[in-house]
């Protein structure tokens, strides 16, 4: 992932982001593209207030301050971080911060949202929470996002899965046919979502219901049966 916004560069192949080739001369404009969310916000926070730390990329890119003004306000209502601006990021909880770091992230407009184990140090409501949040911007239509992870439900919310296995492509599929390649996921070391699990050892206990990731048709089975 560090690849496509020009962190690392390639020991061999080349990579293209919208068409555009990656390289000396284009990484900045590439990087303009790119929203990163890392595995533990601290990471990415530089500033003494959650006000500062929004703004902080658009003063490195040296916007109008009416510009930057605008851009905060609109981002603090739609990610709900407004009652913060003014407290530091490290007083706030796992799942706050990274809602103030998704903040930063949109505040800039990228096209292409790189999620890095965004979930992995999150409790469960804070998962879900983010979840969530990426599937709101996943439906919106208006960006590409890419997804770092080990968790079933944030695979479930996916369109395509790519599976890699040290260090290469083992599959490239639906959440669907992975969850239904029982093999594959051994290999992999991944757990398929509960729902799906609960299934199958109601299955085991000679329940009539199907192979499902659906927690309402799951439901909706039992009754009948």
């Amino acid at each position: 992932m560090k690849l496509i916004n020009g962190l690392f560069t390639p020991h061999a192949g080349h990579i293209y982001v919208n068409g555009e080739h990656l390289n000396e001369e284009s990484v900045a404009d590439i990087r303009r593209q790119v929203g990163f969310l890392f595995q533990n916000p601290d990471n990415q926070f530089f500033a003494t207030t959650v006000r500062d730390d929004i703004a902080f990329g658009m003063e490195n890119r040296q916007l109008p301050l009416a510009d930057m003004e605008r851009r905060l306000e609109q981002v603090a209502d739609e990610y709900r971080v407004r009652e913060w601006l003014d407290r530091h990021p490290a007083e706030l909880s796992g799942g706050q911060k990274q809602r103030v770091a998704i903040a930063g992230m949109m505040v800039l407009n990228p096209d292409i949202l790189i999620f890095d184990e965004a979930t992995s140090m999150l409790d469960e409501r804070s998962k879900r929470e983010l979840t969530a949040q990426l599937q709101s911007l996943h439906a919106s239509g208006r960006y590409t996002i890419l997804s770092v992870t080990h968790d079933a439900e944030e695979i479930l919310a996916s369109d395509r899965v790519i599976v890699v296995k040290d260090g290469t492509i083992a599959a490239d599929l639906t959440p669907s046919e992975l969850f239904a390649d029982e093999a594959l996921m051994k290999e992999c070391r991944l757990q398929a979502p509960f729902t799906l699990q609960l299934a199958k050892a109601l299955q085991a206990r000679g329940m009539d219901v199907p192979d499902t990731n659906d927690e309402r048709e799951l439901v909706n089975a039992l009754w009948r049966s």
